[in-house]
């Protein structure tokens, strides 16, 4: 018997579920961890399509107890985290390789044990625990995505992030392994000192200067940000492109601001700006940035953690704001 979360009705409650054995094509995972990302918040308040009874969180991490029959690629005893995606392999993004993700439209990993099509899972980094492999599959691959699938980040460029949760701390830590300036925008004074221990190099916190962009311009000296990490939505999509450079590239990823911006068209077209929508992204950019973390010594950084019986927690701690980094759940 496997505990599991599920949500109907906004209500998130615990009960006892069978976990079956794996059939053809499919893996048995004893979940050590998971960890929640604001898509979750979003699944209880009933913004997403996900179905009554969806066992949440499309993050989590654990070790192969079984496999069925045509499985090659895992093996008991590995340590896996999941795909949020699990039946996009590589490639553009299609109607039908988004239609189905962990934790909405299919049931995820607030559970102690899950059986699932093998590519719900991929090998963690080897130099990663469950608990911090936990954080990858939304946040960490989020961000690799908006820096190098889409934002095609070059060396010495310079990257604007916004905010210090899942998504940001793993930017910057990526950006500035990729040889990246970073400038960050906050509205803590104690977070932007602990970006800065990551290496950001420029920061700005944005309740002292709510013009933001005017001061990320002063700090730079003109408009130099040729990549944004676009995580607010509404109140920062026009700010964020008074900062950017001619040909500069957004990666909008967020809405936590809100979710319509007004903005002026012709700051777009003068700039040449290049947007792309991230959601996420497959299983090869999965791969190619556990091979990074390595070969990197990359580690996530964790807020803190939360028993599995108190999940309720989680969500509570993460619409509240507070974290650096990532909650994560501990199921053992």
């Amino acid at each position: 018997m496997s505990n599991t979360y599920t949500i109907s009705d906004g209500a998130l409650t615990q009960s006892a579920r069978e976990t079956t054995a794996p059939g053809a094509g499919e893996v048995t995972v004893e979940i050590h961890a998971s960890s929640i990302n604001y898509r979750d918040l979003g699944i209880q308040a009933g913004f997403y399509p996900s179905h009554s009874g969806v066992v949440p969180l499309s993050d989590g991490a654990g070790q192969v107890m079984a496999v069925g029959k045509g499985v090659t690629d895992l093996a008991p005893g590995d340590i896996v985290a999941s795909c949020f995606y699990p039946f996009w392999e590589a490639g553009p993004a299609t109607a039908t390789n988004h239609a189905a993700s962990l934790g909405c439209e299919m049931d995820g990993l607030l559970r102690n044990s899950a059986t699932l099509p093998a590519s719900a899972f991929i090998r963690a980094p080897g130099h990663l625990n469950a608990l911090e492999a936990a954080t990858l599959p939304c946040a960490a691959v989020t961000a690799w995505a908006a820096l190098l699938t889409r934002g095609r980040l070059i060396p010495g460029e310079h990257v604007l992030v916004q905010g210090t949760g899942g998504v940001a701390v793993f930017a910057v830590q990526f950006a500035k392994a990729m040889g990246a300036t970073v400038t960050v925008i906050s509205s803590s004074d104690k977070k932007l000192a602990k970006i800065r221990e990551l290496g950001a190099d420029y920061t700005v916190n944005y309740t002292e200067h709510p013009q933001w962009s005017d001061r990320v311009n002063e700090l730079l000296d003109g408009e130099h940000i040729d990549l944004a990490i676009e995580l607010g939505g509404a109140v920062t999509l026009a700010q964020t492109l008074q900062c950017l450079r001619v040909g500069g590239r957004i990666s909008v990823i967020g809405v936590l601001s809100g979710n319509e911006a007004q903005l002026v068209i012709s700051d777009i077209l003068r700039k040449w700006v290049s947007l792309n929508g991230i959601t996420v992204s497959h299983r090869e950019d999965f791969r190619a940035m556990n091979r990074f973390m390595a070969t990197h010594g990359i580690k996530p950084v964790i807020d803190h953690e939360v028993p599995f019986e108190q999940a309720e927690t989680a969500y509570r701690e993460l619409g509240a704001g507070q974290h650096f980094g990532k909650i994560v759940i501990a199921h053992q």
